[in-house]
């Protein structure tokens, strides 16, 4: 058997004492780390051709990221690396990265992108082009966008809805009050059908065989059955005046639609089709986002130069966050399932 010496096992001793101190001192260091920074919430200021940056811990406006003109709607590219800001009137899209809020490139010559939606199996990026009265498919290879095809249509394109197929895009046409279906694979137009006036955005429910469509010239949303070969309008749902945008409510059970007239956004139940709750929110709610707890809902007032914070439980704004000019679309990565 060895034994140690006596001195040997003093220095043996001291370092045990030394490292158990060691371990003692840093353990609370790492207990007591400051959690990461959630990521920023970004809202677009269409006016003032800039994205502000929130940070949702002290609620400031962290930096101004600046755009091409008329910045209105946002969307995540399939990888989840980048958000996509459509300038309009800039022809040109720009992404960022949705955590540190860093510029990662500026794509030009994209058409008045107004609105911008990915399909769900990542093949095509659709755009609708607002003020020059088409629609443009693009064939996505994981980076780089290529044009299919671009469409003539009605007037004033608006909202895009791609069905779970990926092979169907629905596009509102603001101005001509109608809404027309898309054959992706086809780039052709299989159906064109009245709508209401000032049709918006267009939010698909069970399995897409039902298409809910916001009427901003009007107080509520219409239901269309496209199951069949042509779609069939079936019902109304009234919400308030100016019904536009929607935001799945992440828990697959409703949906929220803001009445930018009204000044209200209201909760619709997917069963039913009914109203369940109406939350007030001033200053024209526009686009909104869902935090990843369903309890926080992120709204762009339109009129008021303010990102509107809604809490769900009471169904108040809490805080009011000043940005640029008639700021419209809102996104952020720590959000609700948006489908």
């Amino acid at each position: 058997m060895r034994f140690l010496s006596r001195s040997t096992g003093r220095a043996a001793a001291l370092l045990s004492a030394c490292l158990f101190g060691a371990i003692a001192f840093t353990a609370p260091l790492a207990a007591n780390a400051a959690p990461p920074e959630p990521p920023p919430i970004f809202v677009l200021n269409s006016l003032d051709a800039s994205v502000s940056v929130i940070n949702p811990v002290d609620w400031t406006e962290k930096q101004r990221i600046p755009t091409g003109k008329e910045p209105h709607h946002i969307y995540m590219t399939p990888d989840e690396k980048s958000v996509i800001v459509a300038n309009s009137a800039g022809d040109s899209l720009t992404f960022v990265n949705p955590r540190t809020a860093e510029v990662q490139r500026v794509v030009y010559g994209i058409i008045d992108p107004y609105q911008l939606q990915f399909s769900r199996d990542m093949k095509w990026f659709v755009t609708a082009a607002n003020r020059l009265n088409h629609v443009d498919v693009y064939r996505w290879d994981g980076k780089d966008l290529k044009l299919a095809k671009r469409i003539a249509t009605g007037k004033t394109p608006s909202h895009i809805w791609i069905d779970n197929t990926s092979t169907i895009a629905y596009v509102t046409m603001q101005d001509s009050d109608e809404m027309i279906a898309v054959d992706l694979p086809t780039q052709t137009i299989r159906w064109r059908v009245a709508t209401g006036p000032m049709p918006a955005d267009i939010y698909g429910v069970h399995n897409d065989k039902t298409l809910l469509v916001g009427l901003t010239g009007s107080d509520g949303v219409q239901v269309f059955d496209v199951a069949g070969a042509q779609p069939k309008l079936v019902g109304k749902i009234p919400t308030g005046k100016g019904a536009h945008a929607f935001r799945s409510a992440g828990d697959g059970k409703s949906v929220f639609v803001s009445n930018r007239v009204a000044n209200s956004i209201s909760r619709i139940d997917l069963a039913t089709l009914k109203v369940t709750d109406t939350y007030p929110v001033p200053g024209g709610p526009d686009c909104m986002d869902v935090s990843a707890d369903g309890k926080t809902l992120y709204v762009t007032s339109r009129w008021a130069k303010k990102l509107s914070v809604v809490d769900l439980a009471s169904g108040k704004v809490v805080r009011q966050v000043n940005v640029g000019r008639s700021p419209h679309g809102v996104w952020t990565l720590d959000h609700a399932k948006r489908i």
